[in-house]
């Protein structure tokens, strides 16, 4: 069987179960083209998969996602009797700790707004007020980005200040609430968009120049240039900055130690707060309370006060 034969039947098999299965399969075909698809599957040697996980980069957490998704298609593949052998590296090398998210302050979130025109020149085919808006809705109402990227005009309600966030990661569907800031920036940012393209029910709500949905990559590649012209960076390399899916983080600790600072009750909003961000349990959003020094001193000032109360009882 050739390798890209094995690739389509193994994707396919997934999908049947009901995974999305997308960063997998571009996995699985970045792989097909680095040894050539059309090769037979029993002769995929070691050395070329341990080629195609290396790379030539800067080895980072992302090999071993890589090897597990290899490690899956290859166990397919002997189940079903198409190979006798794994081809997969039986070691894993030393990898660099995970990469913590970067928590923007309220400043340099002000920096990436105010640089956005220069980061959107007329060589890009994004306008600056549709950047502005994204990086608005990613953190004020902390969304993964694919999720923002996916809204079409039918999923943003700004009459009810909902946003319908639909079939995302896991196949989970939520309805986001927005606060009062946020709905009239997006109603200031429909208003424009709606002069050029109209509102069309299925109809982007974030596009191109052209009206055409915007795509991870050309976002990314802006917000990589704001990032530069709003000088928001840290020490570890090209590798360790700031990301955009960081904003999703910024916003969710902001929120948390906004929450310690009024006296609200965690135990009660947490739950709430693990829904609102489309988590599948509990344990995904309580990892945010360890992601910065100002989380962690309000989270003492809090303690110390039970404590003190305690005392005195």
């Amino acid at each position: 069987m050739k390798l890209s034969e094995l690739v389509a039947q193994y994707v396919s098999y997934k999908r049947a179960l009901g995974m999305r299965f997308d960063s997998e399969a571009a996995t699985l075909a970045a792989f097909c083209r680095r040894l050539d698809g059309n090769i037979d599957v029993m002769s995929v040697t070691v050395e070329q998969v341990h080629d195609f996980l290396t790379g030539n980069r800067p080895l980072t957490n992302h090999w071993s996602k890589r090897k597990s998704v290899l490690d899956c298609l290859f166990r397919f593949a002997l189940s079903r009797g198409h190979i006798t052998v794994s081809p997969l590296p039986r070691y894993c090398p030393k990898l660099p700790p995970p990469l913590m998210p970067y928590i923007y302050s309220t400043e340099e979130l002000k920096r990436l707004l105010d640089v956005a025109p220069a980061a959107c020149n007329s060589r890009v085919t994004l306008e600056a007020y549709v950047l502005r808006a994204l990086i608005l809705t990613l953190y004020g109402a902390c969304l993964r980005h694919g999720e923002a990227l996916r809204l079409t005009m039918q999923d943003v309600d700004l009459d009810g200040a909902v946003l319908h966030i639909r079939e995302s990661k896991f196949y989970k569907s939520r309805l986001i609430p927005l606060g009062a800031d946020l709905t009239g920036a997006m109603e200031r940012y429909a208003r424009q968009r709606n002069q050029a393209f109209g509102n069309e029910p299925d109809a982007p709500f974030f596009c191109f120049r052209d009206g055409r949905p915007l795509n991870q990559s050309t976002v990314r590649r802006a917000f990589q240039r704001q990032r530069v012209l709003a000088n928001v960076w840290r020490e570890g390399g090209p590798a360790c900055q700031p990301r955009l899916h960081d904003l999703r983080h910024s916003g969710t600790v902001h929120r948390l130690i906004a929450w310690y600072r009024s006296g609200a009750d965690l135990q009660l909003l947490l739950p709430q707060l693990s829904t609102y961000l489309g988590h599948i349990d509990l344990a995904a959003t309580q990892r945010y309370l360890t992601l910065t020094p100002d989380l962690l001193n309000e989270a003492s000032k809090r303690f110390e006060a039970y404590a003190l109360e305690k005392h005195h009882e």
